[in-house]
């Protein structure tokens, strides 16, 4: 307990609580808010985005001017020109005509410079301002004073044609072929001087002065007023003189979560004495809170930019299906008290997520089947909607006012609670527990024990699955984990695998064993089936809470037949009780106390020459009532009137197995 407080403090966010709720288009309920000393106005996130992009619109991208484009091009230009011109049929005389012609051009053209455009700089329109350095010195000018390659061509097109006495199509090609850029982008100088520019915003606009009114009492909180009581927050968390001693400041953290934790512990001393006498319990649950409280702390020291990203959900929905519903919505009002503290709109962070909290928690009441975990996930996500619309109507008034950017985070939200399924896998092998999700695995008549029993003993294991839907519809009536109850019913008689044919439900060639045993010996190995599917049960690894369910079943009740067989044949023996009872322990829970029952009843039902209406009603009495007198529910936490009921049931679902007509 002490360890997980410390480590909750440890993480925590330092700074002290602003004391105001507000939010846009509220009603301001507290008393007039005077300002307490100076402090600048914040800029809206719009506001910011704007002025970054007015100022990168007014950033002009700079260009390399590089001289030796010229001076090569020139060259290549002339050794091109001499192996054209040797193999064009042209007048010789004018070789130095056109020659002087294409460098002329080509040097005008470089003199001007020569660029691509880049489509992220042409705001309003292809030509924009650019910077040019050259030889360390920055000109400015506009990319329409400038060539691109496709201007150039063009350029030398209008010139070669006013040259009526020149060949064009002989120069044009040569002259396309030695157009480079010589004015280079520089995209790393560009980007500096982009950071340095943004990084010399003003993120205010504004003063609010010491006595200043920020907001008065009763007014609606605009966007105007909204900004100020953002940046009044931003000033007292952040201002050393404003917060006060950081030592008092860990000493209320230390305060609030102690109280959470013991208020935790309080609950599990009245409610849950079971979880808290067992150390590993209270360890994962305690592991779980810290670990979303931890979370969130890093979240917000890492400046997270939607705190609603954070799977909370998860919490409840593990603790459900681990524990119960009531520990999982007291321990989830907990994790959303303590968040409440340190996140922004506290009131609306607790309507959130206290809500979906309830649903997520609702939604896997009885898991029955693996993809209630998606359905489980829609309802979230249905619930957080409904929450974000009612809350924006309120917030905006308007529908179309609404920011749908801002239900992403809840979505994403959602999606993560999903990872509660590996997470309760893992938690399930770390601590040894056993969850409805390995109980459905364990209901699967597939599984390698349960296929045996069907191999080796198939009356057994039939009688194990009338047994299982016995208790199981019992439990579901009265009150329990029906689940639970089927697993143990499938598992409880395991281990008749051994020897199969000592039991008479699968005595199928009119051969009794028992005919060549003592009743001391025939005694001991009915009793030891319970010890086997014991050793069995744990050398399969299967959970401790279903190998309960194999001890209980016959709690320490005597193997009645062979015991009175004994009376009746040697009535002068004295006779040692205890050969002839089960090991026991008594069921100690409603699901092993019922499963008791069920075991019995069905074993019974199959000996009756007459199944009737009367025979099964004097049957399951009898036996019910037996087993009351031998004191064998009385640590099972099963009131009469369950009792009663489980009775009836019984009764029904036996004249239904064995097609009982009743009369009216």
């Amino acid at each position: 307990m002490f360890t997980a407080v410390i480590v909750i403090i440890f993480t925590l966010p330092k700074q002290a609580k602003f004391r105001y709720e507000y939010g846009k288009g509220r009603i301001w309920n507290q008393k007039d808010l005077v300002s307490p000393y100076n402090f600048a106005i914040l800029k809206t996130n719009a506001e910011l985005d704007a002025d970054k992009d007015a100022a990168l619109r007014s950033i002009s991208p700079i260009y390399e001017y590089d001289p030796q484009i010229e001076k090569q091009e020139l060259e290549n230009f002339k050794n091109d020109f001499e192996i054209k011109w040797h193999n064009a049929s042209l007048n010789e005389k004018q070789k130095d005509v056109y020659q002087r012609l294409g460098v002329n051009l080509l040097a005008a053209i470089y003199q001007k410079g020569v660029l691509a455009l880049n489509k992220r700089f042409q705001h309003g329109g292809e030509n924009y301002e650019v910077t040019i350095l050259q030889n360390k010195v920055a000109q400015n000018k506009n990319t329409s004073e400038l060539f691109t390659r496709e201007r150039a061509l063009g350029y030398c097109d209008q010139v070669l044609t006013q040259h009526k006495e020149t060949d064009k199509s002989f120069l044009i090609g040569l002259l396309q072929d030695h157009i480079q850029y010589n004015l280079n982008y520089d995209n790393p100088l560009t980007l500096q001087l982009e950071k340095e520019t943004l990084d010399g915003l003003s993120q205010t606009r504004g003063m609010v002065q010491k006595g200043e009114l920020i907001v008065a009492k009763g007014s609606v909180i605009n966007q105007d007023v909204y900004q100020k009581l953002e940046s009044y927050k931003k000033a007292f968390e952040d201002n050393v003189h404003v917060t006060g001693d950081k030592t008092m400041v860990l000493l209320g953290q230390f305060l609030l979560v102690f109280l959470i934790i013991t208020l935790l512990i309080v609950f599990l001393f009245l409610f849950r004495r079971d979880i808290y006498n067992d150390n590993r319990l209270v360890g994962l649950i305690l592991l779980v809170i810290t670990s979303m409280l931890v979370t969130l702390s890093w979240a917000i020291r890492f400046q997270l930019p939607n705190l609603y990203y954070i799977p909370y959900c998860i919490v409840p929905i593990i603790i459900r299906i681990l524990f119960d519903t009531r520990l999982a919505l007291n321990i989830h009002l907990l994790v959303v008290l303590i968040a409440g503290f340190f996140v922004p709109n506290s009131f609306e962070f607790a309507f959130y997520e206290l809500t979906a909290g309830m649903v997520s928690i609702y939604s896997i009441k009885n898991l029955i089947r693996r993809e209630q975990f998606l359905i489980s996930a829609l309802l979230i996500a249905s619930c957080y909607l409904v929450s974000f619309l009612g809350i924006s109507f309120i917030r905006e008034g308007s529908f179309s006012s609404i920011d749908w950017n801002d239900f992403l985070p809840f979505v994403v939200s959602v999606l993560l609670t999903l990872l509660a399924y590996p997470l309760i896998y893992a938690f399930e092998k770390v601590f040894g527990i056993t969850s409805d999700i390995t109980l459905i695995e364990l209901t699967n008549t597939n599984s390698s024990i349960l296929r045996d029993l069907a191999f080796n003993a198939p009356g057994t294991f039939q009688h194990s699955l009338q047994v299982a839907n016995l208790a199981e519809t019992a439990i579901y009536t009265i009150g329990g984990n029906a689940l639970l109850v089927r697993a143990g019913a499938l598992y409880h008689d395991i281990g008749k695998i051994e020897n199969p044919q000592y039991f008479i439900e699968n005595q199928n060639q009119g051969f009794n064993p028992h005919d060549k045993l003592s009743y001391e010996e025939s005694a001991r190995v009915i009793i030891r089936h319970v010890q086997k599917g014991v050793e069995l049960a744990r050398k399969k690894n299967l959970p401790e809470i279903i190998v309960d369910f194999i001890r209980t079943h016959h709690g320490n009740t005597r193997v009645d037949f062979f015991y009175q067989s004994f009376l009746k044949n040697f009535p002068e023996k004295l006779v040692d009780e205890n050969i002839f009872k089960y090991p026991g322990p008594i069921p100690f829970s409603k699901e092993t106390g019922v499963l008791m029952l069920a075991d019995s009843v069905e074993a019974a039902s199959r000996a009756l020459k007459e199944p009737n209406f009367k025979s099964i009603n004097d049957l399951v009495d009898r036996l019910v009532n037996y087993k009351l007198e031998q004191g064998q529910l009385k640590n099972s936490n099963i009131t009469l009137k369950e009792i009663e009921t489980v009775k009836s049931i019984f009764k029904k679902m036996l004249m239904s197995i064995y097609h009982v007509r009743i009369d009216y």
